[in-house]
């Protein structure tokens, strides 16, 4: 699968653009189609790696920071769980991220530990190569 290459659509000869989601604790990519958040093309692809919560913004579980590309956000986060200067930084929830461009993440946050501990531990996260941070 080329995570960069559109999407079937529904119509014949339709396709939707998709952008390729890399991250970064793990080296693994995967890919978004056109309006879906950085949790929903994750979770939709049965992958694991970003932290998941309510997955409506409130929670603050699926805090990245992007690292490189560019999202917009897809509805309300709550500045409990991302500060205005965090957000200027790149920081933003998954499940309210939608990427526009290509992008890496990396997970923050409080639940940071478990996700690189995870992963140190087993070599590995699900199976996926472990790059260095």
């Amino acid at each position: 699968m080329n995570p960069g290459a559109p999407i079937p659509g529904p119509a014949a000869g339709r396709t939707v653009p998709r952008c390729s989601v890399k991250l970064r604790q793990t080296g693994e990519s995967y890919a978004c189609a056109a309006g879906e958040t950085l949790l929903q093309g994750m979770l939709k692809l049965g992958r694991r790696g970003i932290p998941v919560g309510c997955v409506n913004g409130g929670c603050g579980v699926c805090k990245v920071r992007v690292t490189h590309g560019r999202c917009l956000e897809a509805g309300a986060v709550s500045r409990q769980h991302v500060t205005p200067e965090e957000a200027a930084s790149g920081v933003t929830l998954a499940c309210r991220a939608v990427p526009q461009t290509d992008v890496e993440v990396e997970v923050v946050g409080k639940m940071r530990r478990g996700f690189v501990n995870m992963i140190v531990s087993s070599g590995s996260a699900s199976g996926w190569p472990v790059s260095s941070p």
